[in-house]
């Protein structure tokens, strides 16, 4: 029987370092828009146009689904203060459905779509054409029954 090696230097040689550099890149960059206050500006402006976070964020959820759910939820909380919105408010664990679920409405929308494009030669269109619209339905049901209690 063979003994593997189950120690932390073996495991940090299966990290694929370009995909920990772009997510850090992506992360390093809200972060500078955090600290210009361009994503507060941002903010203001949403609520002055569309006045109702749970607008909001239901069409930031719709937004995952072509942008990554890390570095959006990232945004979002540099978007939102904690002083204005305490952590146990409803807007952070709506925007945790609406990003996680949201992210289904495309194959690209999340990175275990985008797997699954790979290890199933999966078309984009042919999931747009077969599955988009039902995540589209869950997402929005999931949505209203979230936003009902």
């Amino acid at each position: 029987m063979e003994k593997r090696n189950y120690s932390a230097a073996n495991a940090l040689t299966w990290i694929d370092v370009s995909s920990v550099l772009f997510f850090f890149g992506i992360l390093l960059a809200v972060g500078a828009l955090e600290s210009m206050q361009t994503l507060h500006h941002f903010a203001t402006y949403q609520s002055e146009m569309l006045g109702d976070n749970r607008i909001i964020i239901t069409l930031i959820g719709a937004v995952s689904a072509i942008v990554d759910n890390v570095p959006l939820v990232e945004a979002c909380m540099g978007m939102y203060s904690l002083d204005v919105y305490p952590i146990d408010s409803m807007i952070w664990a709506y925007l945790a459905y609406c990003a996680g679920t949201g992210g289904s409405l495309l194959v690209i929308g999340s990175a275990a779509g985008v797997a699954v494009m790979g290890m199933e030669k999966m078309d984009f269109i042919w999931y747009l054409k077969k599955i988009s619209f039902l995540a589209l339905i869950g997402y929005l049901g999931g949505a209203l029954v979230y936003l009902m209690f």
